[in-house]
């Protein structure tokens, strides 16, 4: 039996950034993979934490900063990194910023 097909036409277009604060949801909680849509209000952050699992972070809509293993990197529409688990990293959207978040199974053996 196959795994049921899930699909977004837009993906953006599920989360609207909100006028304070930050607000997430789960969209999609696979075996494999889930995905976490992300909307910041212009000036919010999430403060430096870790994953514990592998992850994988697009921005769809807007701009901010993100610092990602000590590195610092400019983000907007289409800017996308990849992040082992355990890995240190901070988000703060400078205009209203929509992001999904992908949340990988860890590698077995």
């Amino acid at each position: 039996m196959s795994e049921p097909v899930t699909f977004y036409p837009d993906l953006g277009a599920e989360e609207q950034p909100p006028e304070r604060g930050i607000h997430s949801q789960t969209l999609d909680d696979g075996p494999d993979v889930r995905l976490v849509l992300f909307g910041f209000a212009a000036g919010e952050e999430l403060s430096e934490h870790t994953a514990s699992r592998p992850a994988i972070v697009h921005v769809l809509a807007g701009t901010g900063r993100a610092v990602v293993g000590g590195a610092h990197h400019e983000i907007g529409p289409g800017s996308w990194f990849r992040m082992a688990a355990g890995t240190a990293h901070s988000i703060r959207a400078d205009t209203p910023l929509t992001m999904a978040l992908y949340l990988l199974r860890p590698p077995t053996g």
